[in-house]
């Protein structure tokens, strides 16, 4: 079983998040608002994914993901933005950025989280704490 961590300023779309996941094999092992929460509960949890918003109110997803990379040691083949906006809209910044790709709100699933990851991990080579093929 998979273990996720949540970043989104949204109550209702985190817990939705998380009913959705945690009806497949992935477990919501914490739920974080702001980036420091994030860190805190990154380094807590040790969470195998993140899945965080490109747009936490006046925090950028992507400074967030920055430093859940640099300071939390979250690998890019861990990290995932999510949005309500298209991908396009933010391609050469998420491009730019240290995660391992883009699922937009609307097509949040666990086999969409899988795809991705099973990507990260055949590019890479395995992921230590992610299960092989």
């Amino acid at each position: 079983m998979f273990r996720c961590l949540i970043v989104d300023d949204s109550p209702r779309f985190a817990a939705a998040a998380r009913g959705l996941l945690e009806g497949g094999d992935i477990a919501v092992v914490g739920v974080a608002a702001t980036g420091a929460e994030a860190l805190w509960r990154a380094a807590e949890m040790r969470p195998d994914f993140a899945l965080v918003d490109i747009d936490l109110g006046e925090q950028s997803g992507f400074d967030v993901v920055r430093r859940l990379h640099r300071e939390a040691g979250l690998a890019p083949s861990r990290l995932i933005l999510i949005s309500t906006h298209a991908e396009q809209d933010y391609a050469e910044l998420i491009e730019a950025s240290p995660v391992v790709g883009f699922l937009s709100k609307t097509e949040l699933s666990t086999a969409a989280i899988h795809e991705l990851l099973r990507r990260a991990h055949d590019d890479e080579g395995p992921v230590s704490g992610l299960p092989g093929r």
